[in-house]
């Protein structure tokens, strides 16, 4: 925006330099040829007495050397006799011109201008004074002039030009600070704040930021605090149905029901642990995906066993960090890993693999099963063709894309749904 200003004043004032100067410039060479040609007129004019007084050649040379033409070798006087005194420029016809029509002009030379004024002597006779103007004079102070108003012309344009870089410089500032105080927003940020600063208009945009910003911080503290306290709230029924679990008996289908119970008892106490961590902790955003997904697996085992399920993991011993809590990336793996269980026979095999690229972290889930015939409408929310809620893929999806990552499906090696989380990698 800096630049466009500049260039926006340096058009401007440029056009309205040269509307200016150009007519300017025409006037002072005018004016220089006009003083030049009015004082050949008054050297002129100043012999005109003594030719009126004398004929004599003597008296008219002594009056031609008295001026400045006469000293400088520029006038001369046509006698009506013929004779001529001082120096001659003007051509005969020029002569025979100004004798005939009795009246003064200016005419041009080889090397000048020549300025011829009749005098009308008695008995009809006239005798012509010849002043001479060199192209020097008729241009003399000319280009001094035009160097001078360039260079007010150069000034006033660079004036301009840095005062619309400064009021520039202004604005720019006060928008790259709401850029800056959106981009931190993006990254989870919502302590953000700017400093309003700048025009009117910018002041009261960065007002409202700050009122939004505000506002949405409010929201997600409410909204943590409503998940927290409905977490809190399912205690009590877990409690009751473990209670209840305990008298079942000791076969392996109690076992079950028990580690289902005591599972999903860990994971509204991990509900409650992450809404409560997130509102005092905004760096909570981030986690190790290697130990999110090993996590996982390890819960999720012991039901894979039960269903005689090989299942195998790889690319887990080194770390991940990506830019999502693991609260969010755990509930994205169990949508996943829980769709397995779901949607495909007991019995079918299923790989979850972790890749670790420069820039991305790829959790990749694949299964041996039936896979998804239609992979698009399994990315819409809300859309499901086995009878579910149709929410898990897009939970997976927009955890993906929190992180400026993705979420691919496609067929896989397995012969089934392979399931594709691209997370964009942070340093560790």
């Amino acid at each position: 925006m800096r630049r466009s200003l500049a260039l926006v004043a340096l058009a401007v004032t440029s056009m309205i330099a040269l509307a200016f100067l150009i007519p300017l410039a025409l006037v002072v060479a005018q004016l220089a040829e006009d003083r030049a040609l009015a004082d050949a007129e008054r050297q002129a004019v100043a012999l005109t007495p003594v030719l009126v007084i004398t004929n004599e050649p003597k008296a008219i040379e002594q009056a031609l050397a008295s001026t400045q033409f006469g000293g400088a070798g520029r006038i001369a006087v046509h006698l009506p006799s013929g004779q001529v005194l001082g120096f001659v420029k003007s051509t005969p016809e020029q002569l025979a011109t100004a004798k005939e029509e009795g009246k003064s002009f200016t005419a041009s030379v080889s090397d000048g201008r020549v300025y011829l004024q009749p005098v009308v002597l008695d008995r009809g006779r006239v005798a012509v004074v010849e002043a001479f103007i060199p192209e020097a004079d008729l241009s003399r102070g000319v280009e001094s002039a035009w160097l001078a108003l360039s260079g007010v012309a150069i000034v006033l344009v660079l004036g301009s030009v840095l005062v619309a870089d400064r009021l520039g410089a202004r604005v720019v500032s006060a928008a790259q600070a709401l850029a800056d105080g959106a981009r931190k927003m993006e990254q989870g940020d919502l302590t953000a704040r700017v400093e309003p600063t700048g025009p009117p208009e910018l002041v009261e945009a960065g007002g409202a930021f700050n009122r939004m910003a505000a506002r949405i911080g409010q929201l997600v503290a409410s909204e943590r605090e409503i998940l927290a306290d409905l977490s809190h709230r399912l205690r009590t029924p877990l409690t009751a149905l473990r209670l209840d679990s305990e008298t079942l008996g000791t076969d392996s289908s109690a076992n079950r029901v028990r580690q289902a119970v005591h599972a999903l008892e860990r994971e509204v106490n991990e509900l409650i642990r992450a809404a409560r961590r997130e509102l005092t902790d905004p760096d909570s955003n981030r986690c190790d995906a290697a130990l999110v997904v090993q996590d996982r697996l390890v819960f999720w085992s012991a039901l894979a066993d039960d269903q005689q399920r090989l299942w195998n993991l790889r690319g887990t011993e080194k770390r991940a960090m990506v830019g999502l809590a693991r609260s969010d990336l755990a509930a994205a793996m169990d949508a996943v890993i829980g769709n397995i269980f779901r949607h495909t026979p007991e019995g079918t095999n299923f790989v979850v693999a972790l890749f670790h690229q420069a820039e991305r972290v790829v959790i990749v889930i694949e299964d041996a099963g039936p896979g998804i015939p239609d992979t698009e409408a399994a990315l819409r929310r809300g859309v499901s063709g086995a009878g579910s809620t149709g929410l898990g893929m897009d939970i997976v999806r927009r955890a993906a894309e929190a992180t400026g990552g993705s979420l691919r499906i496609d067929r896989g090696p397995l012969g089934g749904t392979r399931v594709q989380l691209r997370l964009v990698r942070l340093p560790d």
